[in-house]
């Protein structure tokens, strides 16, 4: 597949159709799926049906949007009204909304064309997509590698041309985190930039939904389109959004741009391939003309602690809802009202919900708040004022990704803190609200994808793309395709 761009050009020049695009990628999900496991569902007819649409607009003679007819991947976590929506969970195997969360809609209204929803981890309680109740996602470059998550399912099908770009949702780094396993590009917007309206929530304060494409250029697009106010989600900004690909240029100079290195994320515990790629994709950018500096932010490393116990409370809240009644999966085997509540979840939840819900709880509990959550809450607004601190002095913050490349699939997934720690690079900036970027910025010796983190200021997006797609010209990593092994 080629770039946004370049397919909306074909399309408009009728040198090739929407439903011969669509096509392409529907055939080359039935011949990766048996290898690959990156969608749930797989909406054949409809994406025909959306193409077809396109096509008959460009035969009138109308005008269609940059997006028409493009082929897009949907985590199967956002509402989409008449095609199942599960959350990769037992606990909504049969649920089919009766609505459209707004990003979903504000695509289908751009004339973009839905192949299917991707896997997940369970509920997004996860960072390697293996605690999906149905599938695991395999890593496009080594299919014996997890792809990261919990948006793994979204991340592999870009990798491997499933479709051209697709939406994940991120609470601590689960846009960013597979995005780097997959050597593609995954921009976390400002905590209420995008609506979270039929996003089916994790955490409430964390969660946001975001692109993933092959290049910046095509992320900085699909933002474009799922950006904005929408009433229908109080925590929405009503800010002007600006057009994310309007500022991208192939160098820095004379934007007297300021770097700041987080001196916090090198050292212990980072794999030293990860550590080399990352500190060339540094003196890249210096070379670009930005200023680079060392920057400290001292309750980085309190991250991780102070998320698992945030984002489960809050989850705990937020997955009471499945109790059997309203919608989902019913136990048919109890004989009063709270063993069916009991045993529908203990038989639709998997294992990491179910430990994310107890700590929660516990966390939560009369005599445990003021220890661990009331704590928690302000070691966030601790994390928060350091990158204040930090952006006083610089313009955007950089760091690694993850701090490892993609791990072997079962490697880690009976070790809950050693899953957890993967994300120790992308939580702070979900707790303090942030715009974060990853580009790919090279290879270790497996041949395994190496993820640059980009931190921005609140609603600073469009500095973000300006930085990561003057590095992606200036380098051709982004030009490498996985061979699926």
């Amino acid at each position: 597949m080629t770039s946004i761009r370049e397919l909306h050009k074909q399309l408009v020049k009728k040198e090739r159709s929407a439903v011969e695009i669509t096509q392409q990628a529907l055939d080359r999900i039935q011949t990766l799926e048996p290898k690959l496991h990156s969608f749930l569902t797989v909406t054949t007819e409809q994406a025909l049906e959306q193409a077809r649409a396109v096509d008959a607009k460009i035969a009138n003679g109308e005008e269609i949007g940059i997006l028409a007819g493009i082929p897009i991947g949907v985590k199967d976590n956002m509402c989409t009204q008449g095609i199942p929506t599960t959350c990769a969970s037992k606990i909504l195997e049969n649920f089919i909304p009766p609505y459209e969360s707004t990003v979903t809609q504000k695509l289908n209204q751009a004339g973009a064309v839905t192949v299917g929803k991707t896997n997940l981890d369970e509920f997004a309680m996860g960072s390697s997509t293996e605690n999906s109740a149905y599938q695991t996602t395999a890593n496009p470059w080594n299919i014996s590698c997890v792809p990261g998550g919990s948006s793994g399912g979204s991340a592999a099908a870009v990798a491997a041309e499933e479709c051209l770009v697709s939406l994940g949702s991120d609470t601590g780094g689960s846009i960013r985190q597979p995005a780097a396993f997959c050597g593609v590009v995954g921009m976390k917007p400002t905590y209420g930039l995008v609506s979270r309206y039929g996003l089916v929530a994790y955490a409430s304060s964390l969660d946001q939904i975001g692109p993933f494409g092959r290049t910046v250029e095509d992320a900085a697009i699909l933002l474009n389109a799922i950006a904005g106010y929408d009433s229908q989600d109080s925590t929405s900004l009503k800010v002007e959004i600006p057009d994310y690909t309007a500022n991208l240029t192939p160098d820095l100079k004379g934007k007297k741009l300021k770097i700041g290195v987080i001196k916090e994320t090198f050292g212990e515990g980072l794999d030293p391939e990860v550590e080399e790629a990352v500190n060339r994709a540094i003196a890249q950018l210096e070379s670009l003309g930005a200023e680079v500096q060392q920057i400290s932010c001292p309750r980085f490393r309190y991250g991780v602690p102070s998320y698992y116990i945030i984002a489960p409370s809050e989850a705990s809240a937020n997955l009471a809802r499945y109790d059997g009644v309203k919608y989902g999966a019913r136990s048919k085997e109890a004989d009063n009202l709270l063993s069916m509540y009991t045993r529908t979840r203990a038989m639709g939840f998997g294992t990491e919900v179910k430990r994310r819900i107890m700590i929660g709880t516990y966390a939560l509990s009369a005599g445990y708040y003021d220890a661990y959550y009331l704590k928690a809450q302000k070691v966030r607004t601790l994390i928060k004022e350091d990158f204040e601190k930090a952006f006083e002095k610089v313009d955007v913050l950089v760091t690694p990704t993850t701090p490892t490349t993609a791990f072997k699939a079962g490697e880690k997934i009976t070790d809950p803190l050693s899953m957890y720690l993967n994300d120790l690079m992308t939580i702070p900036v979900n707790l303090a609200g942030l715009p974060g970027i990853s580009l790919p910025c090279g290879f270790d010796s497996q041949g395994l994808p190496i993820g640059l983190q980009l931190i921005g200021k609140v609603l600073g997006e469009d500095q973000l793309f300006q930085v990561a797609y003057a590095y992606e010209q200036a380098t051709n990593w982004h030009q490498q395709t996985a061979k699926i092994n």
